[in-house]
């Protein structure tokens, strides 16, 4: 099977329709932490500042967390980003275990100090995040099933995992800045409900090497990802 990123996998057939490239991945590889300093093909962009200092844990877990939450309760994250705050509402009624690892993971530290690696501004308008060592391959050790895809639509402000195909789901997630036609195979799992500035922002500065799809060229960081009940 092919051993390609991650980060390929998101647009599906969507994306080998409207950009003609490569195959959907078929693994996520972990791999370890990435260095963090900024990379020389990203910058610091008006709107956004230098990182926290700190680097990914690049903690691995064998299995799943045990479903913890409530799925009939609510619950929020926050991304404190180097571009800005984000609000999500997460829909745990709608994609229990997803939320349940992503507020796992965030309660371990998992997300903190990450880039978000690949921007996409043709075909597709996402920001993917959630991948510890910044490649496209990085992953918590674990996958999971698939959530919430009957239906499946990908207006403006929706999170979602990015995945590897059927069953996959890790730690990398996108977030759609501008209404997207995407096929309904990538788990909804929130909408953001502050902070889409930031993410016009990191859209606006574009593509390294000007493109319509790779790293950004705002250098985008995690600085800490919380959830929180109620």
């Amino acid at each position: 099977m092919s051993s390609h990123s991650q980060d390929r996998s998101i647009v599906g057939t969507a994306r080998r329709a409207a950009l003609g490239l490569g195959a959907v991945v078929a693994a996520l590889v972990a791999i370890a932490p990435a260095a963090q300093a900024v990379p020389a093909h990203q910058a610091v962009v008006p709107g956004c500042v230098p990182a926290a200092a700190g680097a990914p844990n690049g903690k691995q877990w064998p299995t799943e967390p045990a479903l913890t939450i409530d799925p009939a309760a609510a619950y929020t994250a926050t991304l404190d980003t180097t571009c800005g705050t984000l609000s999500i509402e997460l829909d745990a009624a709608a994609a229990p275990r997803t939320v349940n690892s992503f507020a796992f993971l965030a309660g371990e530290g998992y997300f903190d100090h990450t880039r978000c690696h690949r921007l996409t501004t043709q075909g597709i308008y996402v920001l993917q995040c959630g991948d510890p060592t910044a490649t496209g391959m990085g992953g918590p050790g674990y996958k999971f099933g698939d959530e919430n895809l009957a239906g499946a639509v990908y207006p403006a402000g929706t999170v979602a995992m990015a995945n590897a195909g059927p069953g996959t789901n890790g730690s990398q997630f996108f977030l759609v800045y501008r209404d997207t036609q995407l096929p309904p195979n990538y788990t909804p799992f929130g909408r953001i409900t502050e902070g889409m500035d930031a993410l016009t922002t990191i859209a606006n500065a574009g593509v390294a090497g000007g493109g319509g799809d790779g790293t950004p060229v705002a250098d985008v960081v995690f600085n800490a990802v919380t959830t929180a009940q109620g």
